[in-house]
């Protein structure tokens, strides 16, 4: 039987990222360790987002809305809300090989996809440097991801956000 190729996650770059972004994943990483979980994952990222980068907040509607999705993303981090821990999160949007520890590189599949989507988004635009706005953006478009039931939970819709993100990215 001929073997398939298969994609591989993409290697997460630092230098890749904005200061304001690395600082991001570095809080991220921190959430996970403390949260228990075995790898960042996409709501990780979001509570970072939303947390440090002040255009992120800036795409939400206003502040009941994003004080929602910091509610849920806070019960999340003491245990109430989702039940995620001890599972892989895979949107489906990135093949990957599965491992005996698919955690080896501490990164769920769909927080690998949406930092390279968002390498991708500001590789359009003439940018060798991701920034919050590009990792957002990439989120709220994948159905599938923890950081879009979140938002979903929180009562924001993902496609809303993901128009203002583009309309803040056009301002910068």
């Amino acid at each position: 039987m001929p073997r398939q190729p298969v994609a591989r996650r993409p290697e997460i770059h630092l230098g890749r990222l904005t200061p304001e972004l690395a600082t991001v994943v570095a809080s991220a990483r921190r959430r996970a360790l403390r949260d228990g979980d075995r790898q960042i994952d996409t709501a990780h990222l979001l509570h970072s987002l939303i947390e440090s980068d002040p255009a992120v907040g800036a795409a939400f509607d206003g502040r009941p809305q994003l004080a929602r999705v910091l509610g849920y993303l806070v019960q999340r981090s003491i245990g109430y809300g989702l039940r995620w821990q001890g599972s892989v999160e895979d949107s489906g949007t990135l093949a990957v090989v599965r491992d005996a520890d698919p955690a080896a590189d501490g990164w769920s599949p769909a927080a690998a996809a949406a930092m390279g989507r968002a390498w991708e988004r500001a590789a359009l635009r003439g940018d060798s440097r991701a920034t919050g706005l590009d990792l957002l953006a990439v989120m709220a478009a994948d159905r599938e991801c923890r950081a879009v039931e979140v938002l979903g939970r929180a009562g924001v819709d993902p496609l809303v956000l993901a128009d203002r993100v583009g309309e803040l990215s056009q301002q910068v």
